[in-house]
């Protein structure tokens, strides 16, 4: 059985039926929110900044939510195969002690061993994330705006709920609660156009690093919310899979200013990267908007934002021999409970299992067959 399926927008499908995929082809890797989805995503990560990506050397933007913000962070490491086998490590086994009688961790439990883990494994080499010399890293988060300005027991669900609310009715009406931080290191600019939603950009620094990726990863009412990120608006900072649950933005803006401008690099290469390929390892093939989207099913579909996309998806019928029959999701804390141990076992076995989606995509690089490509 094929695991792997490859999906593309028409710019990217014409391109590769021209020219198939090199690694110098890819302008920008987004990655998804999703909680441990995102762990099928590892063999593949391992291979793209472990073997592939290194025969290039173009700058690529890495854009990421929660844990996507945590695996693109990872890619930046010096020894990132090793950095991301750590980061699989750390996520399957991350337990919370309990006191008697208590069934789930608090907020405040979570958040201060969440920050713990972050601390442990960045600590003394945040500058080799900020200072890469190819990799240009954008974490989203969501800052939170009028009622959402600070977490409160009652105006935080109360503006969540307001938030869900006006997102039914318009997309761009949840700015009206929660608008989009980008943390950006380097001076490119985004590699996206943001127009399409309330945004800001912030320099990501050794001061905030942390806490914006903590924040990025920080679920309502699961993590406590982040507040007043150094060099950033106050405020309460929580999840980017909030606003951008899947990265569904406008990367084929940015393309089109660059081919319109006529901006040519020293090497006469395209003078900003969202000119290439944009190429997104995704759990599932619907590139939801924000994580209030996941029920509205109208607003699951591709648009001309990803025209130049190629995304990897797992086949469904692929999934179903997964342990449990499906991905690794936040609801197994709750499935397995104390039993630490299963929970660690179906996960690692998903885990090893995806290492065949790593190594589809690489015999397909070596022989590209446009045919497989589906429509986006």
């Amino acid at each position: 059985m094929q695991a792997l399926q490859l999906y593309a927008g028409p710019a990217a499908r014409a391109a590769i039926a021209r020219n198939g995929l090199q690694p110098q082809d890819v302008s920008t890797i987004p990655a998804a929110a999703g909680g441990p989805k995102g762990l099928l995503l590892g063999p593949i990560d391992r291979f793209l900044f472990g073997e592939w990506l290194p025969q290039s050397a173009q700058p690529i933007d890495l854009v990421g939510a929660s844990i996507g913000a945590w695996r693109m962070a990872t890619a930046c490491l010096d020894q990132p195969v090793q950095a991301f086998a750590r980061l699989e490590r750390d996520y399957i086994g991350q337990d919370y002690a309990l006191a008697p009688g208590q069934k789930r961790p608090t907020p405040a439990q979570v958040s201060a061993t969440f920050g713990g883990n972050l601390q442990g494994f960045y600590g003394g080499r945040i500058g080799q994330v900020l200072q890469h010399p190819r990799y240009r890293l954008h974490i989203v988060a969501a800052r939170g705006r009028h009622v959402l300005r600070r977490e409160h027991a009652i105006g935080t669900p109360l503006g969540y709920l307001g938030a869900f609310l006006s997102n039914t009715v318009h997309r761009r009406a949840l700015g009206a609660w929660l608008e989009r931080v980008v943390f950006s290191t380097g001076a490119a600019g985004l590699p996206f156009d943001a127009a399409d939603f309330r945004t800001r950009r912030v320099a990501l620094s050794e001061a905030n690093f942390s806490a914006a990726l903590q924040a990025s990863c920080s679920i309502p009412f699961v993590l406590q919310a982040v507040h007043n990120i150094p060099g950033a608006p106050a405020g309460a900072y929580w999840d980017g899979g909030i606003t951008d649950y899947h990265l569904h933005l406008n990367y084929a803006g940015v393309a089109k200013d660059a081919i319109n401008s006529g901006a040519r690099g020293p090497d006469n290469t395209p003078a900003t990267a969202g000119n290439g390929i944009v190429l997104y390892p995704h759990f599932q093939q619907s590139v939801v908007p924000g994580w209030l989207d996941k029920g509205l099913a109208w607003r699951h579909g591709a648009s001309p934002f990803l025209d130049n996309m190629l995304l990897l998806a797992p086949h469904p019928d692929w999934v179903r021999t997964l342990p449990n029959g499906k991905l690794p999701c936040r609801k197994d804390f709750t499935r397995y409970g104390s039993d630490l141990a299963g929970r660690v076992k179906a996960w690692t076995g998903a885990v090893a299992a995806s290492r065949q989606l790593a190594d589809e995509f690489a015999a397909w690089l070596e022989r590209p067959d446009p045919a497989r490509v589906a429509p986006l």
